[in-house]
């Protein structure tokens, strides 16, 4: 599995990445590898609020239909629409398909960077 170092991970399998006022978040290697071959993607609309802790997507793969939680509370001011007309692209690249940009964010859950994810994927997958 990829764990890239200079993105923060939430313990629901997505990951996230700061750029100046945004944040980027996709799910990670793990999270897609866990799922199969992504089919559909159903994300939120620009504009929309997403918060901490709650859904904000979901993802239908050949295994089952899977909530995606968002790590922060703010707005979306971008969505990834290639990964609505292409999935698989999901699986193929799991942190170049991020699924939404979010800014104006006012709560971050906690968040683990590589290694501290990498232990506690390793651990989920163990279990």
């Amino acid at each position: 599995m990829n764990y890239p170092e200079e993105l923060k991970y939430a313990k629901s399998h997505e990951w996230l990445k700061e750029e100046g006022n945004t944040v980027v978040i996709g799910i990670s290697d793990f999270a897609q590898d866990a799922l199969g071959d992504i089919v559909f993607v159903n994300l939120p609309e620009e504009g929309d609020e997403v918060t901490a802790g709650e859904a904000f997507a979901d993802v239908e793969s050949v295994k089952a239909v899977s909530d995606i939680f968002s790590p922060v509370t703010g707005t979306v001011v971008s969505v990834n629409e290639e990964i609505m007309d292409d999935p698989a692209l999901i699986n193929g690249a799991p942190y170049d398909s991020w699924f939404i940009k979010v800014e104006n964010v006012t709560e971050h859950r906690d968040l683990l960077d590589a290694a501290a994810y990498e232990a506690h994927a390793t651990a989920e997958a163990g279990a």
